[in-house]
């Protein structure tokens, strides 16, 4: 796999001119017709630089990650340093619209450095880019005309906060879209749920449970080839429960039907169910259920 460490070296790949800074470009074009990628097809790739872009794809895939970027439409992407890219078939996209690209480095010392670590549209290897509306697309070009003439007009010692600015700016405006975009998905969120649900139903039944113990968030996440961020942040949205809130609840209603069989000693269901120490167990019971798994069970007897 071929890694670029710097910006020039990352687009003289793409065959794209050299920046006016070396550790940002900005590119747009308003033209007709298209703008064909460099190659055909290409092994994957990693990058230190974080990219912005505004495309739609006339044919071809992007791989990203585990997954193909969905380009029904035209979409912003963002691509984080270190994601793997990799190009099949012959890629062609609309010559209209952006490409921001600035390294890592460019961020150091500055407070987007830590917030832009915190936007999960950077780190998912789920197959969704952000869709925007005419209205949405026209707020983001606005931000980036003005990151443009920054850019290539006043390059002074205000020149790089004014653009830290506005990025930030920009990114804030995209995080409001991607919630916008998490709301409209009940049907896609119903899914994922689902699809934990069952994830966590082949592990307990393949008696994974108790010979791995619980499995983590990312593993489960991967199986369903999402990233564990996108995941999180659908069901929190969709749901108003974490990730690791599905997992506990799945495993206290397993639970229930356990304790009622006979002869299973506290232990042995904890054991059962993944966990190391019975205490852990019976805390997460007592805390979810309000009562103790013993309570629990003679409270069934009684009934």
């Amino acid at each position: 796999m071929k890694h670029f460490k710097t910006l020039s070296s990352y687009l003289n790949y793409l065959e794209l001119p050299r920046p006016e800074h070396p550790m940002l470009s900005i590119f747009t074009s308003k033209g007709d017709g298209f703008l064909p990628c460099p190659r055909e097809s290409s092994p994957p790739i990693t990058t230190d630089c974080y990219s912005i872009s505004l495309k739609k794809f006339v044919k071809g895939d992007l791989n990203y990650g585990r997954t193909k970027y969905d380009f029904t439409n035209g979409a912003l992407i963002f691509i984080a340093p270190k994601q793997v890219l990799q190009w099949d078939n012959s890629v062609v996209f609309e010559q209209k619209g952006f490409s921001i690209n600035l390294h890592e480095d460019f961020l150091k010392g500055t407070e987007l450095a830590h917030q832009i670590k915190k936007y999960g549209f950077f780190s998912y290897s789920a197959n969704e880019a952000l869709h925007l509306s005419p209205k949405e697309e026209k707020q983001i070009e606005a931000l980036v005309e003005s990151i443009e003439i920054e850019y290539q007009n006043n390059q002074d010692e205000f020149s790089k906060d004014i653009i830290i600015s506005q990025l930030s700016t920009l990114l804030k405006y995209a995080n409001r879209f991607y919630e916008r975009q998490f709301l409209n998905r009940k049907e896609l969120s119903n899914s994922l749920l689902e699809q934990f649900n069952n994830q966590l139903t082949d592990y307990f039944e393949s008696g994974l449970l108790q010979e791995n113990g619980i499995p983590s968030i990312e593993k489960i996440a991967t199986k369903m080839s999402v990233s564990k961020r996108y995941l999180s942040d659908t069901l929190k949205i969709e749901t108003g429960k974490t990730t690791t809130e599905h997992l506990q609840l799945y495993l206290v209603d397993q639970a229930k039907n356990i304790l009622l069989k006979p002869n299973k000693s506290i232990s042995e269901v904890a054991y059962e169910l993944g966990f190391e120490y019975p205490q852990y167990f019976s805390r997460l019971f007592k805390k979810k259920e309000g009562i103790s798994p013993t309570e629990y069970r003679e409270l069934y007897k009684m009934n």
